[in-house]
């Protein structure tokens, strides 16, 4: 029995329209196995960012233990006499040794996991030249934050940590706003949507919402992943609504007005420039924990090493080992802020495209994935979107809500074109 079935059979027993049976007869369509995937895929990550900053902590110890970071800042000055780009050429041995002692970790996050539990679609090989990729984007990103922030230390040293929070802001302002021309298409191509009834309805929902765009933007995300999404990437005249292509091959015109009128949301809602701010506040408590913390390790630890100074760009695996910390509570806040704005974009686009099938549809989608039911803990605590429980519960009550406003098909169960199913889940990885 199809989804849609499903979904008719509980609204024709509770007539004219019970918004928590048409929840739970969507919920119920995930069960078995593929649901035991989704919760045990979803609920390992749980303790990723945990692991991952144990990791990254540990390599920035033996940076500063065994006096690497110190002889890496020497060697910086007998190359480079010119103090201000000193952080620079420090930031190449810093980044490519640091990512080599956290490279088995990143192989097994970034391919061997997503492989056993059937998310990637790439080969070792084309998961490594993207590694590669990324990694010639971080030198030359790495060298830029370092030569940014060691100035601002030196020339600041009571103040720094103010002023450190004011770069970020700007540096993550123009990384935003460079990304979808200089970076995304280093891994992906974006081609504007072929002419069909689809992209009609995207571009008329865009005009509806006054968002001055007129292309659909594909990404062809099929090649790396199994996933289905869609995004808002640029600022300002950079700004680009696009979908990748297994949201387009898997799901109808329902479920793809139902996503993009989410990602309108975003543009509408200004959630890319009030992240901007979060991230900038983020830092500036951050900034402040580190100008206080620094110096004192230092001062008891700071001759063992050969790092006396903040200032020295010797100094970053301290640095980036108390970020590593204080990573764990600020991911949650962060997840906080994010689960927020992506409510709003899921209230928005529930108004703006009038598909609470389409996305109910796709939020079950995005649940092979994502543990559809976790307790409220788990819910504020792991995840940066709402659970497929709570989009499912939203866009059935705002049907029920507008149920008059709808068409005939919409309010019986509009998706009467479902793709077909997923393939079965494979077997749960040990």
């Amino acid at each position: 029995m199809s989804i849609i079935s499903i979904v008719q059979a509980a609204v024709a027993a509770a007539p004219p329209f019970d918004a928590e049976a048409a929840t739970r007869a969507y919920l119920a369509t995930l069960n078995g196995a593929a649901r035991a995937k989704s919760d045990a895929y979803f609920e390992g990550g749980y303790w990723l960012p945990i692991w991952g900053a144990l990791i990254s902590i540990l390599s920035y110890w033996v940076m500063l233990r065994f006096g690497w970071s110190a002889a890496w800042s020497a060697w910086s000055q007998k190359v480079v006499k010119w103090r201000w780009l000193q952080p620079a050429l420090y930031s190449l041995p810093f980044g490519l040794i640091g990512g080599l002692m956290t490279l088995p970790w990143g192989i097994y996050t970034g391919f061997i996991r997503e492989h056993q539990y059937g998310m990637s679609n790439q080969s070792a090989g084309e998961w490594a030249k993207e590694l590669a990729i990324m990694t010639g984007v971080g030198v030359v990103l790495s060298a830029i934050f370092f030569v940014v922030i060691f100035a601002v230390i030196r020339k600041s040293p009571t103040r720094w940590w103010l002023w450190a929070s004011v770069a970020i802001g700007a540096l993550l302002s123009v990384m935003i706003l460079i990304a979808p021309i200089f970076i995304e298409p280093l891994l992906n191509k974006y081609t504007p949507m072929a002419d069909s009834p689809t992209r009609t309805e995207i571009l008329r929902i865009a005009k509806a919402q006054q968002i001055p765009t007129n292309d659909v933007y594909v990404v062809d995300a099929s090649k790396q992943t199994k996933r289905i999404s869609a995004n808002v990437s640029g600022l300002g005249p950079t700004i680009r609504i696009a979908l990748n292509d297994n949201l387009l091959n898997r799901s109808n015109i329902h479920g793809i007005k139902a996503v993009m009128g989410h990602e309108m949301g975003h543009y509408k809602l200004y959630h890319i420039q009030k992240l901007l701010f979060y991230l900038t506040l983020m830092s500036l408590a951050l900034f402040a924990i580190l100008y206080r913390a620094v110096p004192r390790i230092l001062a008891r630890h700071g001759n063992r090493w050969g790092v006396r100074e903040v200032s020295d760009p010797a100094s970053a695996p301290l640095l980036f080992a108390l970020i590593a910390i204080l990573s764990v509570p600020g991911g949650i806040l962060f997840n906080s802020i994010i689960r927020h704005h992506e409510s709003e974009a899921d209230a928005f686009g529930l108004e703006a495209a009038r598909e609470p099938d389409g996305f109910a549809m796709t939020a079950m989608q995005l649940s092979e994935y994502r543990k559809i039911e976790p307790s409220a803990v788990e819910e504020f605590l792991f995840f940066d979107h709402p659970s497929g429980r709570t989009r499912v519960a939203m866009a059935m009550a705002w049907k029920a809500k507008h149920l008059a406003e709808l068409t005939a098909d919409q309010q019986a169960a509009m998706v009467m074109t479902t793709p077909p199913p997923p393939a079965p889940a494979p077997a749960l990885a040990k």
